[in-house]
């Protein structure tokens, strides 16, 4: 299996970074596609990857796991596919993974913190999401985390956030952590934010 993927290279130059972002649960990758034009990142391609499970109840919605039955079943699957299609990145774009940011909302945030904090990526964002895992310390590096929550939101309660900065302050990993009143979206105001953290991930 691969990803689908949707691909937003810069108008005026050859791309010097990747941004990938993950949708969530029931969604598909043209859900946060728009995102790209509200975005500021000249130097940016910007990749937006289908999930690889359908929804059981959504039509056209694509899952990263279950979420229905509390077994996240696929799972692994995911996780898997997903650390090897970032792999493949560099030789398909010639952008390494220094130069990398992943990103997600929702479920695709999950999956980030999840495959993200083992790979040497520029950083990881995790926008609405939460923690799928309990992180250990690793031996190697991890990236700068950016955890964007809403304060109100009915779907991932803050406090899924607050427990996924705590334990992966723990584990010695370097986290932003910001709260927003606002529920479980990605309105315009928190962009700033987000972008300001991607372009402070950037190298020369």
């Amino acid at each position: 299996m691969s990803l689908e993927t949707i691909s937003i290279k810069p108008q005026n130059s050859e791309p010097k970074y990747l941004l990938i972002m993950l949708h969530g649960w029931g969604a598909n990758a043209e859900d946060l596609a728009p995102l790209s034009s509200m975005l500021t990142l000249p130097d940016y391609q910007l990749l937006f990857p289908n999930a690889p499970f359908s929804h059981p109840q959504v039509p056209g919605g694509l899952a990263w796991y279950a979420l229905e039955t509390g077994e996240y079943e696929g799972i692994e699957e995911s996780r898997q596919l997903l650390k090897n299609w970032l792999l493949s990145l560099e030789e398909k774009t010639g952008i390494p993974l220094s130069r990398t940011i992943l990103s997600g909302f929702s479920q695709g945030g999950a999956m980030s913190l999840d495959v993200g904090i083992n790979l040497p990526l520029a950083g990881v964002c995790s926008l609405s999401g939460y923690l799928q895992f309990q992180p250990q310390k690793l031996s190697s590096p991890m990236p700068p985390i950016l955890i964007i929550h809403g304060q109100n939101d009915m779907v991932v309660p803050v406090e899924m956030a607050q427990t996924a900065r705590d334990e992966l302050t723990k584990i010695e990993a370097t986290v932003e952590y910001h709260e927003f009143p606002m529920g479980h979206e990605i309105p315009a105001d928190i962009l700033p934010v987000f972008e300001k953290f991607i372009k402070t991930q950037q190298t020369d």
